[in-house]
């Protein structure tokens, strides 16, 4: 167990040593867009397509296609997707959250 514990821990630190950069996230993003098969509808799919896209070039920030893929992996039940600790990284108390505030009145 000791051995299995520090040969995981030597991966592990391994692992981390490579940056996340966009284009790593944009191959892991097109990689769980493939998990789909042919459920997703053509006009979905290529939405999900043109939001990674969009990633890809800086216009969408990375929450976008993650929520998205999300959503379908729940929607369609596929549970190797749903499980992935990357489609949900934070805890829920720690997620960006987006809040209009209402107009000061200034009279």
């Amino acid at each position: 167990r000791a051995e299995l514990s520090r040969r995981y821990q030597q991966w592990f630190m391994f692992a981390l040593r490579l940056p996340a950069t966009r284009s790593r996230h944009v191959n892991v993003l097109q990689h769980m867009t493939g998990r789909f098969g042919d459920r997703l509808y053509p006009d979905r799919r290529r939405q999900l397509h043109q939001l990674i896209a969009g990633y890809r070039s800086g216009r969408v920030p990375l929450i976008v296609p993650l929520t998205l893929i999300r959503h379908y992996a729940a929607a369609f039940e596929i549970t190797c997707l749903e499980n992935q600790s990357y489609l949900t990284p934070h805890p829920a108390e720690l997620m960006l959250r987006c809040h209009v505030w209402p107009a000061v009145d200034e009279t």
